[in-house]
């Protein structure tokens, strides 16, 4: 099984030649103003298939803001704002994101939140979030963003710096699914297509081992089947607390 998937890896990569080539020269940067549309599409037909774990994992979002304040929270990986409905009423959101045309679409999403006051967004990447200050808020949120990032562990890093003593950390993440599984093979042989499909997405990321090792006080986090197609249908849910 182990040399089939790295043949079949082998075609794919073949059949991808051309877009490796486009990313070698730079024109792949064209597509980072053609992803938000692409996302923005996505992120609706997901928040439909995944509306109940949404609405679960973030019900206990103001449990975590300080007595009589009102939740200051940092979304990583913002993207068009799919998440703003989901969060508590009065809540202060700071966007970030690397790609900046997101911030059209963030507009738009805030405009039809308006519980929400909405601060400011930041154009950085989440390994990288030297504008915001140390210990300067209560929850910060990432969903579907560390199956993208360059760094996972610096990024938690960061994470950690910005969070308030007592603050959480929310996360939604595709991962890799069981290596017995036919979903782990495909999951490995479509990779190097799936990469320039979601703008640097990995779909074989074993994203909780970086969770447990982070540092975290307590870490409540649970693997389920999401009910979307077989490739991202793995996924962890949960929080973990600074």
């Amino acid at each position: 099984m182990a040399l089939l998937m790295r043949v079949c890896t082998l075609i794919v990569n073949v059949f991808c030649l051309p877009l490796h080539f486009t990313k070698a020269i730079g024109l792949y940067r064209i597509y980072k103003y053609i992803f938000p549309i692409c996302q923005y599409r996505l992120a609706d037909m997901y928040n439909k298939k995944m509306h109940d774990k949404k609405t679960e994992l973030f019900r206990s979002l103001s449990e975590f803001k300080k007595p009589g304040k009102h939740l200051t929270l940092l979304e990583v990986g913002c993207g068009s704002g799919a998440n703003f409905k989901y969060y508590p009423a009065g809540s202060k959101v700071i966007c970030l994101d690397p790609n900046p045309t997101f911030q059209s679409y963030v507009k738009s999403s805030v405009a039809e939140n308006d519980q929400l006051t909405y601060e400011r967004f930041v154009v950085a990447s989440g390994e990288n979030m030297g504008s915001v200050e140390d210990e300067s808020v209560d929850v910060v949120v990432c969903t579907l963003v560390l199956c993208s990032v360059d760094d996972i562990p610096q990024t938690l890093r960061e994470v950690h710096r910005i969070l308030r003593p007592g603050g959480a950390f929310y996360f939604l993440e595709h991962v890799v699914a069981d290596p017995s599984t036919w979903a782990y093979f495909f999951q490995h042989v479509l990779q190097p297509a799936w990469y320039y499909f979601g703008d640097g997405c990995e779909v074989i990321r074993d994203t909780w081992r970086h969770l447990e090792s982070a540092g975290f006080s307590d870490l409540n986090l649970k693997h389920i089947e999401a009910p979307l197609v077989f490739i991202i249908r793995p996924h962890i849910l949960g929080y973990a607390v600074k």
